[in-house]
């Protein structure tokens, strides 16, 4: 996925920029960028491949260089960015998050249209931030320029803009999928993906941007360029796996969200009378750990680490595009705590389980560290969909994910005319596909948290998060 922060400022704030991007690390591993804005130098940017070393240690000698009381960060999983850009609107630096699904038909109308060029990347790929600017320069303001982007845009985009001058341009995306934070300290404003990475620095929040909402941002406040759409489709996800557990959205943080997750699961399962013969319940580190403290306070029953996962030198498991890879990875993070699986009956939570390759390994590690059963929670429902409003899933097919896989093995086509009685485990369905899944990936069982549970643990109404990936409504 990705993450940004920027700042305007009266003062040097290239050091606020590089901490606060830095403090996006978790949502990317292959690119990070600076760039900054100095009334004497101008405009600097510098971009660096992040998959092999983090990003602090590829930027802070770059920080001492860099200068400007106006910057931006990014890391990124896609393409490099920020990137710079000469227009009828001036000369300003752009990165965005999100994705955009129809890139290639949108190349080729502005091709058509314009007869300029794009600057080609490997496999003739453009980069999105230069496809973004080439809408965003077709129309006289940056504010009616972005809105038309997005508007031609199959997909997501957030949107941070460093002008020539000084000023930042933030816009977040039109179904306010993402979030976007304003803080402010004395000296100006920050703009941020995750709202802790500014309060670090020193930073309070001002607010945050609704749905499809402009502003531009100046050391000396806020001017509203755009205003709100009306509709919001924050993404479940963020809450459920990749946000940072101190970071909040829409108001509810993250890992109190995990623990009201956890606990609702735990009910779920006292009044079903299953999963009580249970030792030690765990989560699957790091993300289903918070989940899993719910899950473990509500049921009485101990909460354990059985393994511990070894992360100073492994990049995230998912992230290597060749699945064997991702699973040597994972496999190679484990250490066992023998004590806490040898004749043990475990309970483990997982955030979520998508293609299950690697859950099945760790339950295949811990049957042969002695344990004698391994019994699967996920923290969401079944995932039926690949998502196609966020970059954050690897999957070549649909018919990868675990749950559509073995509904396609148990009833065919067929069974794709019954999704939602499949992710009810109360259907016959639901308890087939579930048994299936459990004799596949070697599972003693496999209970999912409920959409409904989901989205009250989340604490917003339905019809202001993005639930796609299980239910198709986006």
């Amino acid at each position: 996925m990705g993450g940004f922060f920027g700042a305007a400022s009266r003062r040097n704030c290239v050091l606020d920029v590089f901490f606060g991007t830095d403090y996006h690390s978790h949502l990317g591993t292959r690119r990070g960028g600076m760039a900054a804005w100095d009334k004497d130098v101008g405009m600097q940017r510098e971009i660096h491949n992040i998959q092999n070393s983090p990003f602090r240690t590829k930027f802070e000698g770059i920080v001492s260089e860099m200068t400007g009381t106006t910057a931006i960060g990014c890391i990124s999983d896609t393409d490099p960015q920020p990137i710079l850009i000469r227009s009828r609107l001036g000369v300003y630096a752009i990165c965005t998050i999100g994705i955009i699904n129809n890139a290639e038909t949108l190349i080729q109308t502005h091709l058509h249209s314009s007869g300029g060029h794009f600057d080609s990347m490997t496999g003739g790929r453009v980069n999105s931030n230069e496809l973004i600017a080439a809408f965003i320069d077709q129309k006289d303001s940056f504010a009616d320029g972005i809105r038309y982007a997005q508007d031609m845009i199959e997909g997501t985009a957030s949107i941070l803009i460093m002008k020539d001058g000084g000023h930042l341009i933030a816009a977040r995306d039109k179904m306010g999928r993402l979030p976007i934070v304003i803080e402010k300290d004395a000296d100006g404003y920050a703009v941020t993906f995750e709202d802790y990475a500014g309060e670090k620095l020193g930073y309070e929040v001002v607010r945050e941007l609704g749905p499809g909402e402009i502003v531009e941002i100046s050391p000396e406040g806020i001017t509203q360029l755009a205003p709100p759409r009306k509709d919001m489709k924050i993404c479940a996800f963020l809450w459920s796996y990749y946000g940072y557990p101190t970071a909040c959205y829409e108001g509810r943080n993250v890992e109190a969200m995990r623990y009201r997750n956890g606990r609702l699961m735990a009910k779920r399962d006292k009044e079903n009378g299953v999963a009580q013969d249970i030792d030690y319940v765990a989560g699957v580190p790091d993300s289903g750990t918070p989940h899993a403290i719910g899950y473990a306070n509500e049921s009485g029953i101990p909460f354990a680490r059985p393994f511990i996962k070894y992360t100073p030198t492994w990049p995230r498991s998912f992230m290597p595009a060749n699945q064997s890879e991702r699973n040597m990875v994972a496999k190679m993070k484990q250490i066992p705590v023998d004590e806490l699986i040898r004749d043990k009956k475990l309970l483990f939570v997982d955030d979520s389980v998508v293609r299950g390759t690697q859950l099945r390994e760790t339950v295949e590690f811990l049957y042969e560290h002695g344990a004698k059963d391994v019994h699967i929670r996920s923290a969401c429902p079944p995932i039926l969909y690949g998502c196609k409003f966020l970059n954050f899933s690897r999957s070549n097919s649909e018919n990868e994910l675990i749950a559509r896989a073995t509904i396609l093995e148990l009833e065919g086509e067929e069974g794709l005319n019954h999704l939602e009685e499949y992710m009810d485990g109360s259907t016959q369905r639901g308890k087939n596909m579930r048994r299936a899944i459990c004799e596949k990936l070697h599972f003693a069982s496999l209970e999912y948290q409920s959409l409904d549970g989901i989205l009250e643990a989340i604490g917003l109404p339905k019809e202001c998060v993005c639930t796609y990936c299980w239910n198709g409504k986006g």
